[in-house]
């Protein structure tokens, strides 16, 4: 048997002398003869120490160049951390309970630690992995828990009145609510008729009707004497939202404001002057609205919309403006549950899980470069017909400005294509007059093809627009492809979405070929959370949250339901961790995990 290290042969001419027993371990090739490369050995006759490289479940670090010169690769780490588990006593750092790790079938943290290097066998590893899992999922989970105890022990107000303004607002919809609307409606009325404070995270699929949901709560609010705050991550939305709340509201005469960046100094004084006086029933803003010199008179109630695109602290500042509020927040991004749990987990959750009648499914298609221009024609006879379309660019790199430049390339070349139809190009940094300009000559049809950035994600509401088509649709995660689907086919006629894959790979037909067979988001949203992770799911992490050392959000659900039911468990015995059996979470909890300490107060 030949062994053979390529560019180490003189280190390792110094290792072996004639006569030693040595143990190999690597894949055995043949050539010239049988043959193992850059093989683990151990040499058996050194009775200063057992084998650590070979004849047992044997630990792979990652080590850089840097540290593999300095003799810090696998066998270095083995070497250091097999000493510190014999030189140090373990026996003292277990935090949990041994009631709570004979009900959860929890190996000791001691136990864990040593297995999880030196495991004796695949089962006691396995052992090892889940107890480490179950401590980062269970301190997440003991901050939710918290924050839920914490949120039910603040006295809220207590709304049980309809109020005066739900039955015209009601009666004017010209629609009929679907179920799930009726359902979800009576789970917030039951919150807000309580005394506890209302946390609740409405889910629901893009256009299953959020919006009127939160119009009628807050109708519902503003007749028991409070004011409502409804943020919006961007000002497209927030000024669509204002559009539709105020033409419900204006109806019932309950004075509606809205609140943005970009406003005159004089306009801005005025609005905040109305909240503060209370003469302001519903503020409707961006970030502005959780600026210092935005003070309420008895803010109530708080609608976020899109909430996982604000920072946790973010949220906090706007729920300080007001004695307890009530908080309804919602998305329309599908939130697997593994994920729900995890990052909402102290919230209550309503699903409207039904569309509206009129709502047909968008069609969808995938198409190469060479097809595009039959998608071209299919929207010329659209526009014949009196129907608009939109073209999406996705961000190329990183940057705003390879954003901004696909897009005006994009526009520039559309505009040729399409010399007898109007054709506006919408970006996010264009000014807020630019913006509400194109989107108003859209909405009366005096545009008939809209080229745009991401920035139509959410909240674009144009009933007369049937064709959606996205550019290098291989760029966007499925969540987003979603979103933007849903912008279209939101009248009587039936939408298509045209998604063009310009650079095809294995990966991206799989995902494009997901958004073809269905219309269902929330299997999309569990298809993209396999794909991408968390992390690319939420687009950026939440500030504050842990970084997982081992635990994974993707595949650990029932360690994840687990560790919440433990933590939940613990809670409710002891709220404030002071029982002699919890004092060692407590301290751990207050040791590793002080950036999150910071939001247990916060909604």
């Amino acid at each position: 048997m030949k062994c053979t290290w390529f560019n180490g042969a003189q280190y390792i001419e110094k290792v072996f002398s004639v006569g030693d027993e040595v143990a190999f371990h690597a894949k055995v090739d043949f050539y010239n003869g049988y043959q193992m490369v850059h093989p683990e050995y151990d040499i058996l006759g050194d009775d200063e120490r057992e084998p650590l490289n070979t004849g047992a479940v044997i630990p792979l670090y990652p080590s850089g160049e840097g540290l593999k010169k300095v003799g810090l690769e696998s066998r270095g780490f083995r070497r250091i951390i097999r000493a510190c588990l014999d030189e140090f006593d373990l026996s003292g750092i277990e935090f949990l309970p041994q009631e709570l790790l004979d009900r959860h079938s929890l190996a000791s943290l001691e136990s864990a630690l040593r297995q999880i290097h030196f495991a004796q066998d695949g089962e006691a590893l396995a052992g090892a992995i889940r107890r480490l899992k179950f401590d980062e999922h269970f301190f997440l989970q003991l901050l939710m828990a918290l924050r839920k105890s914490l949120s039910g022990d603040r006295g809220g107000r207590k709304m049980s009145e309809t109020g005066p303004y739900v039955k015209p607002i009601f009666d004017a919809l010209g629609f009929e609510l679907t179920k799930a609307q009726k359902r979800v409606l009576s789970e917030i009325r039951s919150d807000m008729a309580s005394r506890k404070v209302m946390n609740r995270l409405l889910q629901g699929d893009v256009g299953s009707g959020k919006t009127i949901v939160a119009i009628l709560v807050a109708a519902v609010a503003v007749g028991n004497g409070v004011q409502v705050a409804v943020m919006a991550p961007t000002e497209i939305l927030a000024h669509q939202h204002y559009t539709v709340f105020d033409a419900y509201f204006s109806q019932v005469e309950i004075p509606t404001a809205l609140l943005v960046g970009k406003q005159t100094a004089a306009e801005r004084a005025r609005i905040l002057a109305g909240i503060a006086a209370g003469r302001v029933g519903v503020v409707v803003g961006t970030h502005a609205v959780i600026q210092k010199e935005v003070k309420f008179k008895d803010l109530g109630l708080v609608v976020i919309d899109e909430q996982q695109r604000f920072g946790v602290l973010q949220r906090g500042k706007l729920l300080e403006k007001g004695r307890n509020p009530d908080i309804l927040s919602m998305t329309a991004t599908p939130i697997p549950r593994t994920l729900a749990i995890t990052y909402h987990g102290d919230m209550d959750l309503s699903l409207l899980d039904e569309m509206p009648k009129h709502r047909q499914l968008v069609r969808t298609r995938v198409v190469d470069e060479e097809t595009v221009e039959r998608v071209y024609s299919f929207m010329e006879e659209q526009i014949e017909k009196g129907r608009q379309c939109m073209i999406v660019y996705p961000l190329i790199e990183e940057s705003e400005k390879s954003d901004l430049e696909a897009a005006t390339k994009g526009f520039e070349q559309i505009s040729k294509r399409f010399p007898r139809s109007a054709v506006e190009l919408l970006h996010g940094r264009m000014k807020r007059e630019e913006k509400d300009e194109i989107m108003d000559r859209f909405a009366a049809n005096e545009v008939q093809i809209l080229v745009a950035t991401t920035v139509i994600e959410v909240g674009i509401d144009f009933p007369n627009a049937t064709v959606m088509l996205i550019e290098n649709a291989e760029r966007f995660g499925l969540t987003q492809l979603h979103q933007l689907r849903g912008r279209v086919g939101r009248g009587a006629e039936r939408g298509v979405c045209v998604l063009v894959q310009r650079k095809i790979t294995e990966n991206s037909r799989k995902r494009l070929t997901i958004m073809e067979r269905t219309n269902d988001g929330f299997e999309i949203s569990d298809e993209d959370l396999k794909l991408r992770g968390p992390g690319e799911f939420y687009g950026t992490r939440q500030h504050g949250y842990p970084k997982w050392r081992i635990a994974d959000l993707v595949n650990d659900g029932q360690i994840i339901r687990d560790a919440r039911t433990a933590a939940f468990d613990v809670v409710q015995e002891d709220p404030r961790l002071n029982r002699s059996a919890h004092r060692k979470i407590r301290q751990r909890f207050i040791q590793e995990y002080q950036q999150m300490l910071e939001m247990v107060n916060i909604g």
